[in-house]
């Protein structure tokens, strides 16, 4: 069965009335009864709604099972095929062809409780522009079937994200908002599935929170995995340079050079313990580190500016490194030789070293191994926008 038509007047209609948006990835199973509870939810409540489901190419059958629920129920589907699969492009498609100006985001999973559209909707009507059902605001709760390291996976990406936005909950994909209080779409450059925290950063939205009880999904599996965390970081750093600037990169540069001193030093002992000589495992320690740092700081640091040769790029991130390194040892040197205060406390000299050697690689790093432009053929790393199309 083909994918079901939009209806034919596809403008916003004002009163009483909301788009609920569902991103689906090989989740058939669990439309049905994902649709009978928001029907149970809406109905008597003097709301007109409908069912908007976007759905990833997932070839799982979605077609006959949303045209089935259609024939009794406002759901429509739209399969986006184009490349490559994404939450949010989805997310922002079902934005895009939503009828009503209100409008619902929540995941097929059945985590999300329809009971509680009607809170997130009527608190639009507040001074707010986005509601979220929060799983971490005064009243929320987890379902039993979170086991403790997925607890502490998720509140650890969620402590990460506070900084970005006024909310206890900003990764929540359950939330409501309001046409008119969008940022333009293709102002949006989302990776990955924080679709929310995306727009809650870059339009400035003035943030709700309604409690929710988040439940386990008891069908089908999730999509998170090591590459959706890999992309969340990246995406992380990206709000953050939106939000904080170039502080932002220091500090993400900073953190790949604290993750490549760990690389260093199990790499110095690790070759002592092999029985080399501490000269020369001193030596060959450095590289695997500097490896480590460059490749990090390609893929997350400088993810957005064109990419060059990985050989070319890693001997200047390479030479980048040796100067860092000659100017923290040279600036000891000189400091414990001639300024008193460094001669009778070196161990501040080893600071202030470590200090100006790695303002000297971050400058070098940025503006000649990772520099805005290259050569005519580059190949751009940054995300196209998304919307608009």
């Amino acid at each position: 069965m083909p994918p079901l038509p939009a209806p034919d007047d596809s403008r916003p209609v004002p009163g009483l009335a909301v788009s609920i948006v569902v991103p689906t990835l090989r989740e058939a199973e669990n439309l049905p009864a994902l649709a009978r509870r928001i029907e149970a939810a809406l109905s008597g409540r003097g709301l007109e709604w409908e069912l908007v489901l976007v759905d990833d190419d997932s070839r799982d059958g979605i077609e006959a099972v949303a045209g089935e629920l259609a024939r009794c129920l406002p759901v429509r589907l739209d399969v986006r095929r184009d490349s490559p699969r994404d939450l949010s492009r989805s997310v922002l498609r079902g934005i895009e062809i939503s009828r009503f100006d209100r409008i619902v985001v929540m995941d097929a999973d059945l985590s999300h409780p329809p009971a509680r559209i009607p809170d997130l909707v009527q608190a639009l009507d507040g001074e707010c522009d986005m509601a979220v059902g929060s799983r971490y605001a005064p009243g929320g709760r987890i379902g039993r079937g979170w086991g403790l390291r997925r607890f502490l996976n998720s509140y650890g990406a969620t402590l990460l994200a506070r900084p970005l936005a006024d909310c206890a909950d900003p990764l929540s994909g359950f939330f409501a908002l309001d046409r008119r209080s969008l940022p333009d779409l293709g102002e949006l450059r989302p990776i990955g599935y924080k679709i929310g925290l995306e727009i809650m950063v870059r339009g400035r939205l003035r943030v709700a929170e309604v409690p929710i009880e988040f439940a386990d999904r008891s069908r089908g599996s999730s999509k998170m995995d090591l590459r959706q965390q890999a992309r969340y970081l990246r995406h992380l750093k990206r709000l953050y340079l939106h939000r904080f600037g170039d502080l932002a990169r220091v500090l993400s540069f900073g953190m790949v050079g604290a993750s490549g001193f760990v690389v260093d030093l199990v790499f110095y002992l690790g070759l002592q313990a092999l029985g080399m000589e501490h000269h020369l495992a001193r030596f060959w320690s450095f590289w695997p580190a500097v490896s480590w740092n460059w490749w990090l700081n390609r893929r997350v640091t400088f993810d957005e500016r064109p990419w060059q040769p990985p050989a070319r790029q890693w001997a200047r991130f390479a030479i980048a490194s040796l100067v860092g390194l000659g100017v923290n040892v040279g600036s000891y040197l000189v400091l414990t030789s001639f300024v008193d205060i460094f001669i009778r406390h070196p161990f501040y000299a080893f600071l202030l070293g470590i200090v100006l050697g790695g303002i000297i690689n971050f400058l070098v790093s940025t503006l000649y191994v990772y520099r805005r432009h290259s050569g005519p053929n580059r190949e751009v790393a940054a995300t196209p926008p998304v919307g608009g199309r």
